[in-house]
């Protein structure tokens, strides 16, 4: 008796090999390969009978396979959304990761109907009882106000949501420091979205996130440097050309310009001009030496309401930026 059978399924030749002929290690090793054991053709996985199948000779590698999909099936996008039984990802956005429940605001019932004045009592008593045991104790309560606060702050500055979490982990592990007490928690959160941003190579400058905090800047200045001590964060010195892309922008300026500047501030790095100085009027003086350069007229002012430094930052930058690329240029023709 031959050791292969064969087997004719719409007009495809199938050979299978009886179970005595492979070892359980050969049958695990040739399952993590994408290579056929006896032609190396590739293998194909065919969801809907559970086989692994080469394509080339046909043979079946595996069979049985558990389907790990939905028992249910959906032709678009609605379907999906309606016949999906699952909830929404974890998050640490959400003082409880979001594994908790949360009952609407509105007062409608399954049908779109408004409930009675009845029921509307009963579902305000719920939503009472429900928020006291989504926030048991203090901690719980803090970390519920200061992630909103970061999410609130975020949404202002236009920060992206993984710069959102990464400060919601940078709170999270400030709370469990016990680094909170004598500071306030909108000073933390401030402090915490500020070295995210930093950290993420998406920086906002002091003036930008104080303008959007709750906390006087002296106050959010002391606790970023508390926090970064404290937790040890990576946090790397600002670097103007990360603020040159928004500034353009602002400023309605060109490619050409954009391009200058970043020029001027790669000429400038490493040479000491950028010692002791904000990297935001470092960027707008770049931008603004760089328009004279490209030709592009902009003004002073125009520069400053951009990048919301003052005029006289501009003019006492600039200056230095294009004497060290003077500098540059001189010595390379030498």
């Amino acid at each position: 008796m031959s050791t292969n059978t064969q087997a004719e399924d719409s007009g495809t030749r199938v050979r299978t090999r009886k179970p005595t002929e492979r070892t359980e290690a050969e049958d695990t090793k040739n399952r993590d390969l994408d290579t056929c054991p006896e032609c190396s053709g590739h293998l194909e996985r065919d969801a809907e009978h559970g086989e692994t199948v080469c394509g080339e000779c046909g043979l079946v590698v595996d069979e049985e396979s558990i389907d790990r999909g939905p028992e249910w099936r959906a032709f678009n996008s609605t379907e999906r959304d309606e016949k999906s039984r699952v909830g929404a990802p974890t998050t640490n956005m959400l003082h409880d990761n979001g594994l908790s429940t949360n009952i609407g605001w509105q007062n409608k019932d399954a049908n779109g109907r408004t409930l009675s004045n009845r029921q509307r009592r009963k579902m305000q008593r719920l939503r009472t009882w429900d928020e006291r045991f989504r926030t048991r104790n203090h901690k719980e309560r803090n970390l519920k106000q200061a992630l909103g606060e970061i999410d609130r702050m975020g949404s202002a500055l236009g920060l992206p949501k993984d710069v959102r979490e990464t400060a919601s982990v940078i709170y999270r592990r400030a709370l469990s420091e016990d680094l909170l007490p004598g500071r306030t928690i909108e000073g933390v959160a401030t402090a915490a979205l500020y070295a995210a941003g930093r950290q993420a190579d998406r920086p906002r400058s002091l003036d930008e996130v104080a303008a959007v905090s709750r906390v006087d800047r002296m106050e959010f200045k002391r606790t970023y440097r508390y926090i970064v001590r404290e937790l040890s964060l990576p946090v790397k010195p600002a670097d103007p050309q990360q603020y040159v892309a928004r500034i353009v922008d602002e400023a309605d300026a060109n490619d050409d310009t954009d391009r200058r500047a970043r020029q001027l501030l790669r000429t400038a790095s490493g040479t000491g001009v950028f010692n002791g100085k904000s990297p935001v009027g470092l960027a707008a003086a770049a931008i603004y030496a760089a328009g004279q350069l490209t030709g592009e007229k902009l003004t002073q002012s125009t520069v400053s309401a951009a990048a919301d430094v003052s005029e006289v930052t501009i003019r006492n930058r600039y200056q230095e930026l294009l004497a060290v690329d003077d500098g540059q240029e001189t010595a390379a023709a030498a």
